[in-house]
């Protein structure tokens, strides 16, 4: 579409007339894609987002929030000429409304898969990223061996990163059945012999996950985000999409979907009395030696996500906040 003046645009949408439209512009009540609109400013109605007073007008009106399940190898920009397929290659058209500009929440790094919401409501945007909501993060990872005691509790501590220390909200092992319903949504299918584990984070930086995972020695060869917030992959296959639903959009503007785990990092070997005799959980607590396995798979039973009852003890983590790049 050609580009217009700003001032018969907005008396095209029916915000005003011309005349009156200038006023709103010198009055500083018109932006366009962010920035303050100036009069006489051309503009292409089909590209620009312009808001008149906090208000979109247009087709950029109508806000869309998606849910993509992310393929490792496609790009989470929205436009890269360097990159075979950007996420924006998979969204079908009829999701998308009428020349609306579509931007990823937060990154999935180019080698992981999983979650990526796609909206082009902004200031909904800042909410689900900021980290003042607390919207957690959960992943899927998969390593080749099983963790010990040791590399447990170095992630239990944190990890020195650049950014600061590096902290895990909880870390648990998987079930045979978390595994198999997993399995069921990745394109192409996980490699056999992996250990998978689950991982919760608020914080978000670059790769954390990779970086953390990698200082102990154990790097992580296959990583799904499976959770934002309250909103699960539950049965979305690999490069698929759908719309999000109405209290899935509140729960995440909102900052819900908080893991039960609390803060414990639960190890996947038990400790000799040598060892620890016991684990500081954080705020003073202790916390008993986990009882031992009984189940034949590696990764342990699925009660250790916490004691007989299956709730862990929670206790809050000293971390610093980050702004969620979500890269992991």
């Amino acid at each position: 579409m050609a580009e217009e003046r700003l001032q018969k645009v907005l008396a095209a949408a029916g915000v005003a007339s011309r005349r009156a439209s200038e006023g709103l512009i010198a009055a500083g009540r018109v932006r366009v894609d962010g920035r303050r609109a100036t009069i006489g400013q051309v503009v292409d109605p089909a590209k620009a987002k312009i808001e008149v007073d906090g208000l979109p007008i247009g087709n950029a009106s109508r806000t869309t929030y998606l849910l993509l399940h992310k393929p490792a190898g496609v790009t989470s920009t929205t436009q890269d000429r360097h990159a075979d397929t950007t996420v924006l290659d998979l969204v079908p058209t009829a999701l998308v409304p009428d020349h609306a500009r579509l931007y990823p929440v937060g990154r999935l790094d180019q080698d992981s898969e999983g979650l990526l919401i796609l909206t082009n409501d902004g200031a909904w945007s800042q909410k689900v990223l900021h980290p003042r909501f607390g919207v957690e993060r959960e992943y899927a990872l998969a390593v080749r061996s099983e963790l010990t005691y040791e590399q447990v509790a170095a992630l239990e501590r944190g990890v020195e990163l650049e950014e600061g220390v590096a902290t895990l909200q909880h870390l648990r092992s998987m079930t045979d059945v978390e595994i198999e319903r997993l399995e069921d949504l990745l394109s192409p299918p996980a490699p056999r012999g992996l250990v998978w584990y689950r991982a919760t984070l608020r914080q978000g930086w670059k790769r954390q996950l990779r970086r953390v995972f990698g200082a102990v020695e154990a790097p992580i060869e296959r990583l799904v985000r499976v959770r934002i917030g309250p909103v699960r992959i539950d049965g979305l296959k690999s490069g698929r999409v759908r719309v999000l639903k109405a209290p899935e959009v509140r729960g995440l503007g909102g900052g819900g979907g908080r893991s039960r785990g609390g803060d414990r990092v639960e190890p996947a070997e038990e400790p000799t009395a040598e060892q620890a005799p016991s684990r500081s959980v954080g705020c003073g607590r202790t916390a008993p030696r986990p009882a031992p396995r009984t189940a034949a798979r590696s990764a342990g039973p699925a009660a250790r996500s916490g004691g007989p009852s299956g709730r862990p003890k929670p206790g809050p983590r000293p971390g610093r906040p980050a702004s969620d790049s979500s890269s992991n």
